[in-house]
């Protein structure tokens, strides 16, 4: 019986080693074309993402994050009440992986690949893989990946149609407005007055490295936008008060101020989705 079952195996296994060898020697053979999502992670140029798509269907875009520091794609698929709250507003989770846990957008404390485009290749990646165009697109994340967010949305911001970030934004020296593209998306930016790990005025790491004012931050691309920051009004988001400009160029300009620390959390994403068009 043995016998028989290797004569058996042997030329299938020849065959597909043979289908094999072929696939790889064809050009025409894309990483996009490789199937990907859950636990497999998706490659583009310089690094790759993760994605989860809504089991019930009905998917209306994707929420690409950028996750915090000493975190990777991976682990941010573990943090299950930020996915699975994007995932309960028909919006797929994507979390984009970073270097060693960083990211190295302008000015930070870690150098290496451009990740403005990287980011590009991850976006039309995602376009050409599952569908997903710049309406249906919504950009965030949290702390140094909510700075990613940021040169993002000033770098390329014609490629989302909003932004939620929690807790981190421009480094120092701040872009100036002109720096930044003028289609910059509606923005929701949470952040904490007790917040110590990037506080609201920006901190010092080391000698050469300074975190950015948010409010700063956030004057910039207000301005870039056009935004009539004469008429702002107040509105609540999850029990917050919020400083809303309207009149941007696509959109108003909110920023989200609690009393909470350095977090993310899914009942203020609940609130910020909901805010831009993507109810659950």
């Amino acid at each position: 019986m043995a016998d028989g079952s290797t004569e058996v195996f042997r030329p299938m296994l020849s065959r597909l080693s043979t289908v094999v060898l072929l696939l790889l020697a064809m050009p025409s053979v894309t990483v996009a074309s490789v199937a990907c999502g859950g636990n497999v992670a998706c490659l583009v140029a310089g690094g790759n993402y993760r994605i989860e798509l809504p089991k019930e269907g009905n998917v209306k875009g994707m929420y690409v994050y950028f996750h915090g520091y000493k975190s990777s794609a991976e682990l941010q698929m573990q943090q299950r009440s930020l996915v699975d709250m994007t995932l309960s507003h028909h919006l797929a989770f994507v979390a984009v992986d970073g270097i060693d846990g960083s990211w190295s957008f302008p000015h930070s404390a870690r150098p290496g690949r451009n990740e403005r485009t990287f980011v590009a290749d991850v976006l039309d990646d995602l376009r050409q893989r599952y569908g997903f165009t710049p309406d249906r697109t919504v950009i965030g994340g949290f702390s140094i990946g909510a700075s990613m967010a940021w040169y993002t949305a000033c770098q390329q911001g014609d490629k989302a149609v909003a932004m939620i970030t929690f807790s981190g934004v421009f480094w120092d020296p701040l872009p100036k407005a002109e720096d930044c593209v003028a289609n910059v998306p509606p923005i929701i930016h949470f952040h904490g007055t007790a917040d110590q790990t990037f506080p609201l005025a920006g901190r010092a790491l080391g000698a050469s490295f300074h975190q950015g004012n948010a409010f700063d931050s956030m004057a910039i691309l207000r301005s870039r936008a056009k935004c009539d920051v004469k008429n702002a009004k107040t509105i609540t988001l999850d029990g917050i008060k919020c400083d809303d400009v309207p009149g941007c160029i696509r959109g108003d300009s909110i920023m989200c101020i609690h009393n909470g620390g350095h977090e993310a959390r899914a009942d203020m994403l609940d609130a910020g989705l909901t805010a831009i068009g993507f109810p659950r």
